[in-house]
């Protein structure tokens, strides 16, 4: 009897000392994330329920005023509907064609290291560089594009400055910005492919476009899913080339959320809105990453 219930002190002992070793271990990651994660989520939350003054110093609690002003907000409406079209438009597109790329840099070729590095140089280049590089293009008199499109005997086309073509435009920056990062992840994944797999394939008579759409897309699948949720989450995120080619106009066409938050905040001053803002932009992300755990990874495939 007595042995038990030493055994049991020492288990409890030892238990303890495992949890106090994990927590220790765990510590310089709690800290950076109570720094710089859970107290600025915190204080955002605090203060979408206050007006603040320009300090952003909570002033007034006005409870749930700030969220019932955005939904009847014209302007909040607007950047709601920009920032969806702004995510179809990119994250299809940049996801068929980096999947288009990588199959191609994954054939035997000579040279296709050369191609690969191309392909995949997006990645090292800044959201600053990129978006000035196609401010340049995108340019109404002197820009390459027009130039083109005058050269076929066309005519100019506005692409910052008219609203019809500047989300268009800020969509293929944003295209050829995160090809190189997609390409990469998507090209590491087929490359992961058993290639006894084609070679049964190939034994049975199956041609390309059959061992695309029975072996590599269903391997892939992982990979995919893995690239359309970052790639969700970074486009609800995007906020460099907004503000670089467009500032959120004209006409408030491409005022996507982020940038919406930083002109109510840092603009505006009005950082209880702004913070309003950020929490819907949270939520907005969650529930889609939380759709896409429960709807698209029921059509991956681990092994």
């Amino acid at each position: 009897m007595l042995d038990n219930v030493v055994k049991k002190k020492k288990g409890i002992w030892q238990q303890s000392l495992n949890w106090r070793t994990a927590l220790l271990y765990l510590l310089p990651s709690l800290i950076l994330f109570s720094v710089f994660l859970f107290y600025p989520m915190g204080k955002t939350l605090y203060l979408s329920f206050f007006l603040t003054d320009r300090q952003g110093e909570a002033n007034v609690f006005v409870g749930l005023e700030n969220y019932l002003y955005l939904l009847e907000s014209e302007a909040f409406l607007k950047s709601i509907k920009a920032t969806i079209l702004f995510v179809l438009y990119t994250v299809p597109t940049g996801i068929i064609i980096s999947l288009f790329l990588a199959l191609l840099a994954n054939e035997k070729l000579k040279g296709i290291g050369f191609f690969r590095t191309i392909f995949a140089s997006t990645m090292g280049i800044s959201v600053a560089a990129s978006s000035v590089v196609w401010l340049f293009l995108f340019h109404p008199s002197v820009g390459f594009l027009n130039k083109i499109i005058a050269s076929l005997g066309g005519q100019g086309v506005d692409w910052l400055l008219d609203p019809k073509w500047a989300l268009l435009s800020v969509s293929i920056t944003t295209i050829w910005m995160n090809i190189g990062f997609t390409f990469l992840i998507i090209l590491g994944g087929i490359q992961n492919i058993d290639e006894h797999l084609y070679e049964s394939a190939k034994i049975d008579g199956a041609g390309y476009f059959y061992q695309l759409r029975r072996i590599t897309i269903p391997m892939l699948s992982p990979t995919l899913f893995f690239v359309i949720t970052v790639s969700l989450i970074n486009a609800f995120q995007t906020f460099g080339q907004v503000d670089i080619l467009t500032q959120g106009g004209p006409s408030e066409s491409t005022n996507l959320i982020v940038y919406s938050i930083y002109r109510e905040a840092f603009v505006n001053y009005q950082f209880g809105t702004a913070s309003a803002q950020s929490i819907f932009l949270f939520l907005c992300i969650l529930v889609v990453t939380i759709l896409q755990f429960k709807f698209g990874e029921k059509k991956v495939h681990y092994q």
